[in-house]
Formats: C-alpha cells, sequence, structure tokens
C-alpha cells in the first residue's frame, strides 16, 4: 500500500537515509578522485566507468554475502575485494596500499549540493538518522565531511547483514524505538537512491521515499515507494 503525502506528514515522525549515494554523491566523488591516479597508471578508459564497475561490484558482492547469511563481512572488506576485482578487469597492476586507499576515500565523500539545506529544513519536525550498509567506524569517519550532524547513525553491522535483508531494518526499528519510544514502524520512512533499498525497507512495512536523481524506472516491485521526489530539495518541499 501507498501512504498519500498527508498521511506520510500525520503519520511519519524519523526519517531514515541511506548514506552512500542517496546522500553523499559518491558516482562523482569517487570519479574526480580517481581520475588523476588511473591517469597515472595510464589506463585510457573512462574514470567514471572505473567507478560504475567498482560500485556495481562492490553491490554484487554485499548482495552475496547477505543472501548467504554465513556472517557479516565488514564493508571495507568487501570494498577491498571489488577494487582488486575492477582493477583486474581493468588489466592495471596494483598492491593492497593502493586499494585500501581507494576504498578510504569513501567516507571522505561529501553531499549532493541540495541535501544539507533540505535536511535543515526537515529536522524542526522529523528525527532524522542514517542507516547505511558502511562500517561503524567508516560512519564514524564520514561525520565531519556530511556537513550535518544526524540524531543518529545506524550501520548493518549491528544487524549483521547489508541491505536490504529484512534484519537490517528490524534492526534499525528496534534501536529507534529504544530511543524514542513513540516511534513504530509505521512511523519511520526510509529514503533513498536505490530502488532495492525502498523495497526492503517497504517489505519490511515501513514507509519509503526515492529519490530519483538519475529519472530511471523504480521497477514494477510490489513494494512501490511512498514518495517519489528527483531531489532532497523536492523532498523537503513534500515533507514539510
Amino acid at each position: 500500500m501507498v501512504s498519500s503525502t498527508d498521511d506520510i506528514k500525520r503519520e511519519v515522525k524519523i526519517l531514515t537515509f541511506d548514506l552512500y549515494g542517496t546522500v553523499v554523491d559518491m558516482q562523482a566523488g569517487l570519479t574526480e578522485a580517481v581520475t588523476p591516479f588511473l591517469q597515472e597508471k595510464g589506463w585510457k578508459g573512462e574514470p567514471h566507468r572505473f567507478v560504475t564497475w567498482w560500485r556495481r561490484t562492490h553491490y554484487e558482492d554485499s548482495m552475496i554475502d547477505a543472501l548467504c547469511d554465513r556472517g557479516h563481512t565488514p564493508y571495507r572488506q568487501i570494498g577491498h575485494r571489488a577494487v582488486s576485482h575492477v582493477m583486474d578487469r581493468a588489466g592495471l597492476e596494483y598492491n593492497s596500499e593502493e586499494v585500501e586507499w581507494l576504498v578510504g576515500l569513501i567516507p571522505k565523500l561529501t553531499p549532493f549540493p541540495d541535501v544539507v539545506a533540505a535536511l535543515e529544513a526537515l529536522k524542526g519536525r522529523y528525527k532524522l538518522v542514517i542507516l547505511s550498509n558502511g562500517d561503524r567506524d567508516m560512519l564514524e569517519e564520514a561525520r565531519p565531511h556530511t556537513g550535518f550532524e544526524f540524531d543518529m547513525i545506524i550501520s548493518v553491522q549491528e544487524a549483521g547483514a547489508f541491505k536490504p535483508y529484512w534484519r537490517t531494518y528490524a534492526k534499525a526499528e528496534e534501536i529507534i524505538c529504544e530511543t524514542w519510544p513513540h516511534a513504530e514502524r509505521a512511523s519511520i520512512m526510509h529514503v533513498a537512491n536505490h530502488p532495492f533499498d525502498c523495497v526492503g525497507a517497504k517489505a519490511y512495512g515501513m514507509r519509503a521515499a526515492f529519490i530519483d536523481r538519475r529519472k530511471q524506472p523504480f521497477g514494477h516491485s510490489p513494494h512501490q515507494p511512498d514518495l517519489r521526489v528527483e531531489n532532497f530539495a523536492a523532498l523537503a518541499e513534500a515533507l514539510v
């Protein structure tokens, strides 16, 4: 069931946000950072494609990790595997220090230009929470780079699985409701730039908002987002 904007404004008290790719601009930030590195390596390909391969490989590996359900692999470790795979695919010579350096860029990424102003507008009405696939230490390292102090930061490390595994949303709900006893599942709306994350939240019983920056189809999942907006400015306009 998809909620109306009036229902959302009346009933939602907490907004949870994906961090990587939703709050912070991973594609542009990593592309800018890796461009001189790849040039030094003599790679003739397009840096943004290298980053796309990296992110896609990381996503696939994290989904495999969650589906296998044999113990949670840290985000950073998945990242090292993904970067190494992409370096192999690109035919580049590299060492472990270079791989660690590339993955270490992620906590230093900055938000999309419209994010901070929108969060400032939202904070008077909602509790604002990060719910990220990142490791606890990575999220702590990211704090000074986001330009905004969230009310709470939750890593999926607490649940021992990557989103969209249902346990990640369940653990977030548990932590949120322990902190704010008035909260309940239906009063939480998850905000993400990734359809899979919106689907996961909706399937668990939360509400979901899809940030559709790339203007791409959401897909035909039965778990459709309650709100679909083009950016954070539109999100704030709809919810305040």
